[in-house]
C-alpha cells in the first residue's frame, strides 16, 4: 500500500492523547477539507508491504498504533493490516474522515470517525450510516471553526444519541477558533463531551511533520 509516512510521537487527540505512539499514515485523501493541516499526504509516499509496516512499527516498540491518513480506508489493504496489527498485540486507533464506510474495519480496532462540520466545507460528503456502526469504544470527532459549526454538531450529537453510545470529541479549528470559546459554550450547555485540543500542536512546531 502506499504509505506517507511512519513514525512515533505524543499522541495528540483523542481520549489517548499524551500517550506515546506509533502513526502509520496512508497516502490520498478523498476530501479537500478547508483546515487541512496534512496536505502532504494528498499524494506523497511509497509503497511498502505489509511486512515493511509491521517491521516499522515492531522497531518503534510502542503497543499504541494509529492508522490514518490522508483516509486510510480508501486503501483496501489496509483491512488485513489492522488486523495483523491487532492479532500482533497492538491496541489500533483508526481515524477517519466521516466519507467512507467503517463497517468493514475489525470490530476490535477503536475507529476515531471525524465528522466534517460545515466549517470544512466537506459536510455535505460525511456517510452518516456510520453512526449506525460505531461501537462503545469508538470516538466521534468535530472538528469546530466557530459557532455555526458547534451549534450543527450539538444537532448531530442530539440526533443520534451519540453522548450514550460513543466518546464525543469536540476539537477547536487550531488558528481558527480560540479553546477557550469552544470550552465556554461546552460549559454553558452542559454537554458532556470531551474539549479535544491537538496537543501536539501546542508541544512542537504545528507545522512539524512525523518522519
Amino acid at each position: 500500500m502506499k504509505v506517507c509516512e511512519i513514525f512515533s510521537a505524543i499522541q495528540g487527540e483523542s481520549s489517548y492523547a499524551g500517550l506515546p505512539c506509533t502513526f502509520v499514515r496512508l497516502t490520498g485523501c478523498n476530501l479537500r477539507c478547508a483546515y487541512c493541516d496534512t496536505k502532504y499526504a494528498y499524494s506523497e509516499g511509497s509503497e511498502l508491504s505489509e511486512e515493511d509496516i509491521i517491521s516499522r512499527v515492531s522497531n518503534a516498540g510502542f503497543n499504541l498504533v494509529e492508522i490514518t491518513g490522508g483516509e486510510p480506508l480508501l486503501q483496501k489493504e489496509v483491512y488485513p493490516l489492522i488486523e495483523r496489527l491487532i492479532e500482533e498485540g497492538y491496541t489500533v486507533l483508526v481515524e477517519t474522515n466521516g466519507s467512507q464506510s467503517i463497517r468493514d474495519v475489525d470490530r476490535r480496532a477503536i475507529v476515531i470517525l471525524d465528522i466534517k462540520t460545515p466549517g470544512s466545507g466537506m459536510h455535505e460528503e460525511m456517510d452518516l450510516s456510520n453512526l449506525d456502526n460505531i461501537k462503545n469504544k469508538d470516538e466521534v470527532k468535530f472538528v469546530i471553526t466557530g459557532s455555526a459549526d458547534y451549534e450543527w454538531s450539538k444537532d448531530i450529537i442530539h440526533k443520534f444519541r451519540l453522548l450514550n453510545r460513543s466518546g464525543v470529541l469536540l476539537s477547536p479549528a487550531y488558528g481558527i477558533l480560540a479553546p477557550k470559546d469552544l470550552a465556554k459554550w461546552m460549559l454553558q450547555d452542559r454537554i458532556k463531551a470531551r474539549l479535544n485540543l491537538q496537543i501536539h500542536k501546542y508541544m512542537f512546531d504545528p507545522e512539524k511533520r512525523g518522519v
